[in-house]
């Protein structure tokens, strides 16, 4: 189902990216739509899946998981969907990125400790080569979408 994405549409995405748990009565103040409309633009969009979900966002620190890492993995074609389905099935996999160049996939996990990272890794590295990157802070974090910019 296709979904033309309107200002006012903009609008009310950004608001709930803003405050998932808003009543519909601040999304409509924010996107000057009546409560009523409001709700039916949102499903709609939810229909279309522009809205795939609403999450909570969780520290991983306070959380209990002190380790964060990128693994990037380069696997053999025969192996891929044997790592995709073990990679789904480990709850420390928190995105798992199909891209272009030498690796095959950007795997972003958390662990308890170091330790429980190198048996992570080892899980996966049976399936590929293996890079482990530890990252030490995240000066940008995962931001609200924003209405694409067109070219001038």
């Amino acid at each position: 189902m296709s979904f033309d994405v309107d200002a006012r549409s903009w609008a009310l995405l950004q608001a709930l990216q803003r405050d998932g748990r808003a009543p519909l009565k601040v999304l409509a103040e924010a996107c000057g739509l009546s409560v009523a409309a409001t709700a039916e633009r949102l499903r709609r969009l939810q229909d279309a899946g522009v809205v795939r979900g609403v999450h909570a966002e969780l520290d991983p620190v306070r959380a209990g998981y002190g380790v964060q890492a990128v693994v990037a993995i380069q696997a053999p074609q025969p192996g891929k969907q044997p790592l995709l389905a073990c990679l789904q099935e480990m709850p420390e996999v928190l995105e798992c990125h199909h891209v272009t160049g030498a690796d095959s996939y950007l795997v972003q996990v958390v662990a308890v400790d170091l330790a429980h990272l190198e048996t992570l890794v080892s899980a996966i590295s049976r399936w590929g080569e293996t890079r482990t990157s530890l990252v030490f802070s995240t000066p940008i974090r995962r931001r609200p979408l924003q209405p694409p910019r067109r070219p001038a």
